[in-house]
């Protein structure tokens, strides 16, 4: 009897409680790192390939520390891309609430998982092997339980707080963090008809996952930062395996060329501007928004205070679709107070049409690139001249 008390006290490891709380923060993050890596990039968005021994780690692992099942995390994973921010988002924050998703994000997922149409549409090549369905998804509070009694063996009566700790770290973080906040609040590098924002551009926390905007700009990326002060971390882990032989990326975030300006527009130049329309209509915006604060700025401004200017720099950096009704408004003034700038927007709209006419013949977008390129160079007009020659890179 004395024995197992003195088991309960202070487990089989002895360890003191920063050496516990080292435990805790690595066997957390590498749950982050599982899944980011192997149930989010790689079987949900199928971004990168693992080596299957690489992948039934990480699956062994979420078992044990998560009890979630591969299908139907990916199932509701999927739906969520496929309704975002609309009817039949599992947890969409427009929808229910920041409050429900941020603090019930988990039992969200479960009610979805419950939904056999879910897992049945888009649950599909995802892991079915015989530990799938005869351990995995058969047994799922077990996995958990083994874990719960490794850590009292090992850290005594507190091992029972560890195990907490690493029960919560998902719900809170991910289901919580960014399904709530990744769509609530944060900084957007790309506009779309999505809510999702960047948290921060340090991807640590929950392993990347925190650049949110990115990753639903690009779904199919392996990579989650698009800029060059964001960092995230699930993609330096992907690095390494890649290194090692054990991973294969298929897709990354596609990067503005910065190379020659004085190519040919060709067909490929048509290609190549569809490839990475979200980085150049983020662009223009940017050149809209300083061309406005160097008028404001000389002798013959408009007369624009601070703040209003400021306001219509971040209106001029979004796309006018994906803005509120009273931030088109406010738009439409700003707009009509300046010829050039109306010029620039009717530009804007007209360049979308090269990946919006999706069924047009390569040839007729080529002809169509030459001639807005020509017109943006006769308008006279710095920004749209800037933005033609810019295009020529594309190529």
């Amino acid at each position: 009897m004395d024995n197992v008390f003195q088991l309960l006290e202070g487990g089989l490891l002895r360890w003191n409680v920063w050496q516990i709380i080292g435990y805790t923060l690595l066997t957390t993050h590498l749950t982050i790192v599982a899944v980011t890596v192997y149930l989010h990039r790689c079987q949900a968005h199928r971004a990168l390939d693992l080596h299957p021994v690489v992948a039934h780690a990480f699956r062994f692992w979420l078992w044990l520390s998560t009890g979630m099942v591969t299908r139907e995390w990916v199932a509701v994973h999927r739906k969520h891309h496929a309704h975002c921010e609309k009817d039949g988002d599992p947890h969409s924050p427009r929808l229910f609430g920041i409050g429900q998703v941020l603090f019930q994000g988990a039992e969200l997922y479960r009610r979805e998982a419950r939904v056999a149409a879910t897992l049945q549409r888009y649950g599909a090549g995802t892991p079915d092997d015989w530990p799938e369905r005869h351990i995995y998804s058969r047994y799922t509070w077990q996995g958990v339980g083994l874990l719960l009694v490794a850590d009292i063996l090992m850290f005594g009566a507190i091992g029972a707080s560890v195990w907490g700790v690493q029960m919560l770290w998902i719900p809170v973080c991910a289901a919580g963090i960014i399904n709530g906040l990744g769509h609530y609040k944060g900084y957007r590098n790309f506009d779309g008809p999505h809510a999702a924002t960047n948290i921060i551009p340090v991807g640590i926390l929950v392993g990347g996952e925190e650049l949110h905007n990115n990753h639903h700009t690009f779904p199919t990326s392996a990579k989650l930062s698009a800029r060059w002060f964001e960092l995230d971390i699930g993609w330096c882990y992907i690095r390494l395996l890649q290194a090692l032989g054990l991973a294969h990326v298929r897709a990354v975030v596609p990067q503005s060329p910065s190379g020659k300006r004085d190519l040919p527009l060709t067909e490929k130049t048509v290609a190549g501007i569809g490839e990475y329309r979200h980085h150049i209509m983020r662009s223009f915006g940017a050149m809209a928004a300083r061309a406005l604060r160097e008028e404001c700025r000389s002798s013959s401004g408009s007369g624009l205070d601070p703040r209003s200017r400021r306001q219509a720099e971040c209106l001029l950096r979004h796309e006018p679709e994906y803005l509120s009704d009273a931030e088109k408004h406010a738009l439409a003034a700003l707009v009509s107070q300046y010829e050039w700038l109306a010029h620039v927007q009717r530009m804007r709209e007209e360049l979308k049409q090269l990946w919006e006419w999706k069924l047009a013949p390569p040839q007729e977008l080529l002809a169509y690139l030459v001639d807005w390129c020509d017109r943006a160079d006769r308008s006279g007009i710095r920004t749209l001249r800037k933005i033609a020659l810019e295009l020529h890179a594309y190529g």
